[in-house]
């Protein structure tokens, strides 16, 4: 963050900037997918939600419902697009239910 440039920026840029120099991506990312996760899926699945971690590009989520992580096996795919879609990148690319 030393150098000086003598052309403006747009916070956007800047900020991308400064979460690439000073590798905050990850844990940015890891705390917009519990927020979409609670968004995009609802109450009712968030209730049975013990955990979700974002490990490189893997995302793992604790279920204490075997009924709620059968279901949600089946539409896999779907929630990654969901989720990828609310985070405007592909980062995740497996879904692993506990």
């Amino acid at each position: 963050m030393s150098t000086r440039k003598d052309e403006p920026q747009g916070i956007s840029e800047v900020l991308q900037q400064f979460t690439k120099t000073n590798k905050l991506e990850l844990g940015l990312n890891n705390a917009k997918v519990k927020d979409l996760w609670a968004k995009l899926l609802g109450p009712g699945v968030q209730a049975y939600t013990e955990s979700i971690r974002l490990s490189g590009d893997t995302l793992y989520v604790g279920l204490n419902s075997s009924v709620l992580r059968e279901e949600l096996s089946y539409s896999k795919e779907n929630v990654i697009a969901m989720l990828n879609e609310g985070l405007q990148k592909d980062c995740i690319k497996k879904l692993v239910l506990r």
